[in-house]
């Protein structure tokens, strides 16, 4: 496990990289997930299914924007803890389920292939189903006799959880309000399939740092911000980049026909938008001060990001 994340300083900067600060916060979430695991009683099959999709790496940006942003209203990142873990289990359970077969067919994942190729797909959906139900087990009592702040922890990852499938609904099945054209049909799917859980990870953040209305309101404007931009940017590093480059299919979406950004509304206006929006975030918890560094410096990293 890393050094005393309390302890490394916040810095504001526009990066390619990320931080120490980042890095140690996704180090302490993986130790975190790692004991959680080892002691929740799966079948050896189930168990070994689940470590190899939320502990093949990634961004962990999910649970990082928690623990910064209870950072940002002055919280304890121990107190947000358990809440991040949980994210990042909701997040690697959608993961696993858009890669099957009936959703987006995908062979690799984080580079390597995707569970169903690894384990079946029985295995896959299974999977998926008890990372879903150990991240509610972990919130359920994240805050010991705290029961306000525990159902209000619960009750957010559910909305975003619900929110993030109905955005998969909309980019695989359809079933969009009359009348929309494709840049609002576009930003419904991005909002939420990728928005939804991103935005909650910063409120769960503020209300396990015990956050008050103005400071969960920065911080629910700066997620609906970084989760957009970080959407956008996806969609132009799969027109720009390699597969071997991004650890995952590149050019997907253009073959299947989806909707994206770039497809929309062209390159350059897409990066415009990105640079909007984190001119947005970046607002948005500019009143929270230094302890928002993190959160500052992380959506400055997300802006540039190449994977």
């Amino acid at each position: 496990m890393s050094a005393n994340v309390d302890t490394i300083p916040l810095v504001h900067m526009i990066s390619d990289t990320p931080s120490e600060t980042v890095f140690a916060c996704a180090s302490s979430v993986e130790a975190h997930m790692e004991d959680f695991l080892s002691k929740a009683g799966l079948p050896s099959n189930l168990l070994d299914a689940v470590r190899y999709s939320v502990l093949a790496g990634g961004k962990r940006l999910r649970p990082v924007l928690t623990l910064l942003s209870c950072d940002a209203v002055g919280g304890r990142r121990a107190d947000a803890m358990n809440a991040a873990a949980a994210m990042e289990l909701i997040h690697a359970f959608s993961l696993v389920h858009d890669d099957l077969p009936a959703m987006d067919d995908d062979c690799l994942r984080r580079g390597q292939p995707t569970l169903h190729v690894h384990a079946g797909e029985a295995m896959a959906i299974l999977a998926g189903d008890a990372m879903m139900s150990l991240a509610f087990e972990l919130v359920s009592g994240a805050h010991g006799d705290d029961k306000a702040r525990c159902s209000a922890v619960t009750v957010e990852l559910a909305r975003g959880t619900t929110s993030m499938i109905g955005g998969q609904v909309y980019d695989t099945l359809g079933g969009f309000p009359d009348g929309m054209g494709d840049r609002e049909r576009l930003e419904l799917i991005h909002r939420n399939k990728t928005g939804a859980l991103i935005r909650v990870a910063c409120r769960i953040g503020g209300i396990c740092g015990e956050a008050d209305a103005k400071q969960l309101d920065a911080l629910t404007r700066y997620g609906e911000a970084v989760g957009l931009m970080f959407q956008i940017v996806d969609d132009l590093l799969d027109v720009t980049q390699s597969s071997e480059h991004l650890g995952k299919t590149a050019g997907k979406d253009e073959t299947a026909g989806k909707l994206t950004f770039p497809s929309t509304i062209g390159l350059e206006r897409s990066q415009a938008e990105v640079q909007r929006l984190l001119e947005v975030a970046r607002e948005a918890v500019a009143p929270l001060g230094e302890p928002a560094g993190g959160l500052q410096e992380l959506a400055g990293y997300l802006a540039v990001r190449t994977k």
